[in-house]
Parts: C-alpha cells; structure tokens; sequence
C-alpha cells in the first residue's frame, strides 16, 4: 500500500469500523499472550496505523504492570484512547466474548459427555500436550525474565515458597515485588535498564492526528473523574456479590465462586500461567471443584479457544456449580456459575484501565516500580515451574501422593502407577513444539489424536 492510501485509509476511524476490528481480533486471538499481542501489533501498528510503536509499547508495559490478562487490557487501553469508554468497553469486551461461547460450549460438551470413551481418549491426548505447553512457557518466560544471579534467585525463592510450602500465590508476589524494590536499592547492578525501542515514523498515526486536533482531552488525569470510576466499579464488582449472598446464601457456590475469583482477579499477575497453580490449589485441594486431572483438561479447552488463556477459570466456574447445583439443574448451575466467574475476573480489568490510563505518563521512567515488576516477572518463572511439575505428575502418574516433612509438604509420584503413553505423548508433544517448532494448534490437535487412537486401539 502506498504511503498516501495508508494515510488516507487511517485518517479516522468511525466506531462502527473499530468495532468490526476489535471483533476480528477477538476471533482470532489464539495463541496465548504472545500471540495475540504480536496480532494486535500486526493489525493496529503495521497495517492500520492506528497507533505508533513507542505508544503501543508504552501501553503494554502498563498493562504488564497490572493483575489479569496484558492482551485483553491492551486492547481495552487503544479502544479507551480511541473512542473514549465505550470503545474501550466494547475492544475489552470482544476479546472476551467469542471465547466466553467456544468455551461454555466446550464445559457442556464436557459435563455432558466426558464419559464416553472418544471423547475421554481426546482429552487424554490434550493433557499431554498441556504438559508440553507450561513447559515451553517457564523456558520462554525465563530466557526474559531472568537476566542475572538475583533474578534467578528470586525465581528458585518463588518455586520453592510454592511447591515445597505451598505458600500463598499472593504472598509471593508481594514479597517478590518488595524484594526487587529493596534489591535494586542495595544491588542496583542486578537490574538491566529498560531496553530502547527507536521508532521511525514516516506517517502520522489515527491517534496522532486526534492529538493534534485535541480529541484526546479524555485521556487527561481528572480527580472527578476518578471518583466516577471507583464508584462506578465498585456497584458493577460489588453489587453482584451481594445479590448473590442475599439471594442464594453466602455457602453457596456461586457466592463462593464469586468471592474466591474477585480475590484471584487482583493477584493474577504475570499472566494466566502463574495463577493457575494458585487456582488449581483451591479448586481442587480445598474446593474441591476438579479433580486434579480435570484441571489439565480446562486448561487444554482453553488453549483451544481464542481470548485470555486465563479463560480456564471459566471451566473451574462451571464444573464447580455443575457439581454442586443447589435447587438448579447442573447444566443451567454449570452456566450460571461459569457467567459469575468470567464476569467477577474480568470487570477489574476494565477498571485498571479506565482508572489508571490518564496516569500512564506518570509511570515512565519509575525505575524502583521496574525492578518491582522484574523482580515479580522472576518470581512468576518459579510459579510457573512449580505448575509444570505439579501438572507432570499428575499426567505421567495415576496416583501422587502428598509426603510431610515439617513445614514441608511435597507431592511423590508413586512410581508403579506411571502412564507410559502419557510419558510417550508428552515427550511427543515437546518434540513437536521445541524441535519441529509444530505451533500450538498443531501440537493441540496432533496429541488429541494420537491420545484418541492409543485410548481406542490399545
């Protein structure tokens, strides 16, 4: 395209065009955080124009900063620049919702119809490939994330706090955070400076232009304003909670699925990998939501559908009001349940963007909040770590048991009971990802089949 048909095709965007955009997006953000990101770079940065690179950075680099998904929250951020709260909302929103269906869908499929043996070979398959999947994210996160011995140090910190004493995610991520704030005071050496991006713009961006016409006042600090979004937030966040403690009673499941995941929303730093192992706890060890094996299986549906991985939470939601159904029959609890955690996970989202964007600016350059965060980033590599062997044990073994040695308490695979196709399958799935670089909806769809015909035919 040329240099004046770009121009000319970026010279405003009507809402009715974004929404069309962030929709597109939305359908085919599949391949994690990463994935969507380099998606969103492609279509806004590269061919649309809307934004320039060193914005857009800017904007994920806060979005980093924040509990919940960086994606999703980057895209509410450009639509919010764009078109104010409504285009936030609706960007926000439409990367949630196409995978909000597939998988409500997926969960019905599951609670329906699991019990068939095709369908149970599928998912044995899909297991494998999970495993494969955590273990490629604690190597890509940590090739980032841990530049130099204090770093590395925080990270082993982090898995050991987790997997040795089953410390609570929170906790860890705060002291993380603290460590990186005292450790840059004393090591300031341990912590690299921010990389540089040069930018080369040849053309003004949509959001320049706006600029220079000034429809960007939205995007301005306003005390005012603030208060609007608290308060505005905390009837859309709270009101919820107690209409389901008033109504259904503050035992039941949808109460406590809502109190459990409006805490998980405000500590899911470092991305859908890092809480899980912290969901996957409670769900299943005090909840009792899933079995352990049935946390592997929502994880593989969600790698399966387009938006936030952290979706899976959308699984925990619905097996556990599936499960526990009160007056409802199971499938409509499932659903309820599975509307109450997706709606209690992702309205934070929105606030800290709406609340926090204008403030942005304020943030740049703060080097002891980026070694709050590089030292947090760490600590997630040890958090995911401790996922992928919680989760290896419990692909590659039929029975784990819990051993205590204090303090101290530590799963053990009892050895007889080892998976050998499991074992085969997830040294496959790898394979095909690390070696063969298959990609992941390959990898997915390789290990389900090869899981259905080993189930099937041996």
């Amino acid at each position: 395209m040329e240099a004046s048909e770009r121009q000319a095709v970026t010279a405003h965007v009507s809402f009715a065009e974004a929404v069309r955009v962030w929709a597109k997006i939305g359908l085919l953000s599949f391949g994690g955080p990463a994935g969507q990101v380099a998606l969103m770079h492609k279509e806004l940065v590269e061919e649309r124009r809307w934004i320039d690179e060193e914005r857009f950075l800017h904007a994920l680099n806060y979005c980093m900063l924040l509990p919940g998904p960086e994606a999703q929250q980057l895209a509410t951020y450009i639509g919010w620049l764009m078109h104010k709260t409504r285009g936030g909302v609706v960007a926000g929103a439409l990367f949630v919702l196409p995978g909000f269906f597939a998988m409500l869908g997926l969960c019905l499929l599951y609670a329906g119809f699991r019990e068939i043996p095709a369908v149970a070979a599928v998912f044995f398959g899909l297991k494998a490939a999970v495993l494969a999947v955590v273990v490629e994210a604690v190597l890509r996160i940590g090739k980032r994330a841990l530049k130099g011995r204090f770093l590395l140090l925080v990270a082993a910190a982090a898995f050991v706090a987790i997997f040795v004493f089953h410390a609570p995610f929170p906790l860890v991520v705060l002291s993380a955070g603290l460590s990186g704030l005292l450790g840059r005071h004393f090591f300031p050496g341990a912590f690299p400076e921010a990389a540089k991006v040069n930018v080369v713009s040849q053309h003004a961006t949509v959001i320049d232009r706006m600029a220079a016409a000034g429809e960007l006042e939205h995007t301005k600090p306003s005390r005012a304003r603030a208060i609007r979004i608290v308060l505005a937030f905390a009837l859309l966040w709270g009101a919820p909670l107690v209409a389901l403690f008033v109504s259904a009673g503050p035992e039941s499941v949808f109460a406590r699925e809502a109190v459990f995941f409006s805490k998980a929303a405000v500590v899911t730093f470092g991305g859908a990998y890092a809480v899980l192992a912290y969901i996957a706890q409670q769900a299943v060890e005090t909840y009792h939501w899933l079995r352990p094996g049935e946390m592997l299986d929502g994880l593989g549906l969600a790698e399966t559908t387009p938006g936030p991985l952290i979706m899976v939470v959308q699984f925990v939601g619905f097996m556990g009001a599936f499960r526990n159904p009160g007056a409802l029959p199971p499938l409509w609890a499932g659903a309820f349940g599975a509307v109450v955690t997706v709606w209690v996970t992702f309205v934070p989202c929105f606030f800290w963007i709406f609340l926090g964007a204008p403030y942005v600016e304020a943030l740049r350059g703060n080097r002891p909040l980026r070694a709050a965060l590089s030292a947090i980033t760490a600590a997630v590599v040890g958090v995911i770590l401790n996922l992928s062997v919680w989760f290896g044990l419990h692909v590659m073994f039929r029975r784990v048991v819990d051993q205590s040695f204090g303090l101290a308490r530590i799963p053990v695979p009892v050895l007889p009971s080892i998976d050998v196709a499991a074992v085969v399958l997830a040294a496959l799935a790898m394979l095909a990802l690390f070696r063969f670089k298959l990609g992941l909806p390959k990898t997915l769809a390789a290990s389900a089949v090869l899981g259905a015909a080993w189930k099937l035919l041996v």
